[in-house]
């Protein structure tokens, strides 16, 4: 290997959306308002739930949980692109690029595992729910979030570190606006085999596989709905679940357009989109489903703000 590639690089280039200037204040604008509109909206998701003792249960405990995780995850991107355009620089030095990485990786295992176990409870309700305290309790549900940090931090950490292990050439420029693994590792100048079987095998196993799981459950509560006898009683059932069927199709759609839109030939800037959908909007969107779909959480938060929401 020549010496060059061997010299370790101290920062990279964030391009962005666009180099036109014109345009900066308006996605400023645009990002800041949608951060913020996350935030507060998260917040209050876990403010609603927390405030509400007839929330406590194990439904509302997995939504907190995604309120959190969905906040700390617009938080590991945004705040650092919106610095980048405020400032006019594009720089992120190499740990920064790294620690990105980390916590992008750490947020979207959670997220994912946390859809899963959402799918997983709904399923116990409604197809069985003689057992549903029984199964669903505290300890279980703590047990399934616990596990699934652990998953998800060893599975960033061990990314993040075969990311030290690549030698990078200098003027490292990445097509997007935060430092996107795939990205990262495409530009490495020393061999990268094993980090890109190991993305593409975390992908399959923490991305994919609980798909599969999230199918069966909403296969099985469609056929349970259907042999409900009374119309109010079917009602009630789906609307228990809609919610979070909005958010998986969502997420997964999104996540979807991110994977083939990085898989096409000359799709930067197809990339770079589809991953705004997948970082930003969704987490955005996820407080609004619930809240106007959730007769208990508009209860909650009407308590929380005092105005009757939609």
């Amino acid at each position: 290997m020549e010496s060059d590639n061997d010299t370790r690089i101290s920062e990279f280039l964030l391009l962005g959306f666009s180099r036109e200037s014109e345009l900066q204040p308006l996605i400023f604008g645009l990002f800041l308002s949608m951060y913020l509109i996350t935030v507060f909206g998260n917040l209050l998701i876990i403010l609603a739930v927390s405030s509400d003792s007839h929330l406590h249960t194990p439904m509302y405990f997995f939504l907190t949980n995604l309120s959190f995780v969905d906040i700390c995850f617009i938080s590991t991107t945004v705040p650092k692109m919106l610095q980048n355009i405020q400032t006019g620089s594009k720089v992120i030095t190499y740990p920064g690029c790294i620690t990105q990485i980390y916590f992008f990786l750490l947020f979207a295992g959670c997220d994912d595992f946390l859809l899963s176990m959402m799918a997983y409870d709904r399923f116990v309700a409604i197809c069985h729910p003689l057992h549903y305290t029984v199964i669903m309790n505290p300890w279980f549900c703590v047990l399934l979030v616990l596990v699934a940090w652990i998953i998800s931090v060893l599975n960033s950490l061990l990314q993040s570190l075969m990311v030290l292990q690549l030698s990078f050439c200098a003027g490292m420029e990445i097509p997007h606006f935060f430092c996107d693994l795939n990205q990262v590792i495409g530009h490495a100048c020393s061999d990268r085999f094993l980090n890109d079987m190991v993305m593409y095998f975390a992908t399959v196993l923490l991305g994919v596989a609980p798909l599969p799981g999230i199918l069966f459950s909403y296969s099985k509560i469609v056929s349970s709905i259907c042999g409900i006898s009374s119309i109010q009683g079917k009602y009630k059932a789906f609307s228990t679940c809609a919610s979070h069927l909005s958010v998986v199709s969502l997420f997964y759609c999104t996540g979807l357009g991110v994977y083939l839109s990085s898989a096409a030939p000359q799709s930067s800037h197809a990339s770079v989109v589809a991953s705004v959908m997948y970082t930003v909007v969704t987490p955005m969107l996820n407080p609004f489903i619930y809240s106007l779909r959730n007769r208990d959480i508009k209860r909650a938060l009407k308590r929380i703000i005092g105005v009757p929401v939609m």
